[in-house]
């Protein structure tokens, strides 16, 4: 798990965080997938789990280099900045092709899926009665969320820091979306839109000498509750990370049983072939929440048309992130050759 890593193996380290970045922030897409395929999920866990006591008594006496061997500080400084750049550059780069290109980006990733499922199953041969029950449990539950519907929006801040807390499982939880859960929660727009902006024009600001943010008191409400949304990640974070890596060591088969059927059970929150569906008033007019955006209350999927060049187009897409997984599958196999 601690090899040496060269400078190309650091690179891709930091473009597997923005990917990870970008994939937490689309509805439906977990950035565990990201750490699950691209071969370095044990170790992002197993790292995690080392910021506990130990850690932090290191940190209080000043052993400094000691504090970030042990914590492995090295991949998971890397793989939080590819994360951090991706919340403003990849994430905006997705956004725009979400709203302009929707149904290709959502068969790009449902391909990704596809193609992750097939990464965690091939070498997969430990089927029993109790593993095979784990994954039909998985598989329930991963079609149940998928039809869940939103709630509206919640600005409290301890309801913020456990969204938080819970949105952050898409980072350790292969299948399960941390922003899917936002939208169910009813705060996907406040937490990963709205704060992200915020904090993207509140820097930009800064770095020109503006001030004026300071007497903006809804700017500054709004940078509170990204404040508390990170603190409440933070802690679910480091938190189940110590469970999950209780839960990898002594249960690792049923652990992947349940986590191949959770995965292919939320293949239908990444339908490509989807309309939003809007919560209407009386006279049929989409109703908008407190920050006047509509407000949705699920999706509607529909069986593509095979006479329309832009379905062969999104099946292109779809065979598109199959291939990303299996590229990455072939640099897991070339990478171990040479270790």
């Amino acid at each position: 798990m601690n090899a040496p890593r060269t400078l190309t193996d650091k690179i891709l380290l930091v473009v597997k965080g923005l990917c990870m970045g970008a994939a937490n922030k689309v509805p439906g897409v977990s950035g565990g997938i990201v750490a699950y395929v691209g071969g370095f999920y044990e170790e992002f866990i197993y790292s995690l789990q080392k910021i506990n006591g130990k850690a932090f008594r290191l940190l209080l006496n000043g052993r400094f280099k000691s504090f970030y061997t042990y914590i492995n500080g090295t991949f998971l400084t890397l793989l939080l900045f590819g994360m951090l750049v991706s919340y403003f550059s990849v994430s905006k780069v997705l956004d725009y092709f979400l709203e302009h290109k929707e149904l290709y980006v959502w068969s790009a990733f449902f391909g990704m899926i596809l193609g992750s499922i097939y990464y965690i199953g091939k070498d997969f041969d430990h089927w029993t009665k109790k593993t095979i029950s784990l994954a039909m449990i998985g598989l329930a539950v991963g079609i149940a969320i998928s039809y869940l519907n939103p709630a509206t929006e919640n600005d409290n801040l301890i309801f913020i820091f456990i969204c938080g807390m819970i949105s952050v499982s898409g980072m350790t939880l292969p299948g399960l979306s941390g922003s899917f859960i936002l939208i169910l929660l009813g705060n996907y727009v406040l937490l990963l839109v709205d704060s992200v902006n915020a904090l993207y024009d509140t820097f930009s600001e800064l770095l020109l000498g503006d001030l004026s943010f300071v007497n903006n008191p809804e700017r500054l409400a709004i940078l509170t509750i990204l404040a508390v949304f990170t603190a409440g990640s933070a802690t679910g974070l480091v938190t189940l990370s110590h469970i999950l890596s209780f839960v990898l060591k002594h249960y690792k088969h049923r652990t992947t049983a349940v986590i191949l059927g959770f995965i292919t059970g939320s293949l239908g929150v990444v339908w490509p072939w989807k309309r939003t569906v809007y919560k209407l008033g009386k006279e049929g007019t989409i109703l908008l929440d407190t920050n006047e955006n509509p407000i949705i209350v699920n999706y509607e999927r529909f069986l593509p048309n095979f006479q329309l060049s832009e379905t062969w187009w999104a099946l292109f897409f779809v065979v598109f992130g199959i291939s990303i997984l299996l590229l990455l599958d072939w640099y897991g196999k070339n990478r171990r050759k040479t270790i």
